[in-house]
């Protein structure tokens, strides 16, 4: 955020600003607006996993396209590519776990009951938002502070949002301020399956048959990807490998590297 060479969406800047209450020094951009860096024209495109998210999509001095995304929610709109860096969040072809659908029945039952959300401020409370808004949910929406701010900021059209411990209906709140809403229901939203609340169904990221639509529809002749844990993205590295596709995951780099 200090830095004057960082660059971000519009959106992601202002959510960065809020959540760390400090200036971003970057530069900021529109998804869709075509970026300039080093002499470099970066396009932009969306992937939805957050309000502002986006992949950035380059020809380097070779002609080759390279596109890099972050977390993806939606690959619909993204280019073809030579070469894909990606995510791999839910990239285990043998876990089950990373198989899924959202549960949008399940949601819509717990919102006509009245029920309450756990979701993280960023990302998921708009989403969750959004949803109960498209329901055709009207009344005011309980948040907590830092999820309020965001949501106000990123979401014109999100609605009355008032503080959860004045909120008598639905709420959508940090999973800390889950046991205090007023609901007698509670829910984490959630693609994750350890989670100590009920849980519904509902992630910001791509599941393993959307990871492989993905790259059915950027069409890529080799592919990085990563993750934090490191085990999902060596995992569908190699059994893309098995496939006759170039994968490798971002952290078998340096130790390919030191094999060579």
């Amino acid at each position: 955020m200090r830095s004057p060479r960082a660059i971000a969406s519009r959106e992601t800047a202002l959510a960065l600003e809020i959540r760390h209450e400090r200036s971003y020094a970057g530069r900021s951009f529109e998804i869709g607006d075509r970026v300039e860096v080093n002499g470099v024209e970066l396009r932009t495109y969306p992937t939805r996993h957050t309000i502002g998210s986006s992949a950035f999509y380059w020809e380097n001095s070779l002609g080759v396209r390279i596109l890099v995304t972050g977390d993806v929610k939606d690959y619909r709109s993204l280019p073809k590519c030579d070469l894909l860096v990606a995510e791999a969040n839910y990239g285990d072809p043998w876990d089950s776990s990373c198989i899924f659908d959202d549960d949008l029945n399940g949601f819509w039952e717990a919102l006509s009951a009245g029920s309450s959300f756990g979701a993280y401020a960023f990302g998921k409370a708009q989403r969750a938002v959004s949803l109960i808004r498209a329901m055709g949910f009207r009344d005011p929406i309980g948040m907590d502070e830092e999820g309020r701010r965001l949501t106000e900021a990123l979401m014109p059209d999100a609605g009355d949002i008032i503080d959860f411990r004045d909120c008598e209906g639905v709420s959508v709140v940090t999973p800390k301020n889950l046991p205090n809403v007023h609901s007698p229901e509670r829910y984490m939203l959630t693609g994750r399956a350890d989670a100590s609340w009920k849980r519904i169904r509902l992630s910001d990221h791509l599941d393993f048959r959307g990871l492989m639509r993905m790259l059915d529809h950027v069409s890529p002749e080799a592919v990085i990807f990563y993750h934090p844990a490191g085990i999902r993205s060596r995992l569908l590295a190699h059994y893309l490998r098995t496939t006759g596709c170039a994968a490798i995951a971002l952290d078998e780099i340096d130790l390919f590297e030191k094999r060579m």
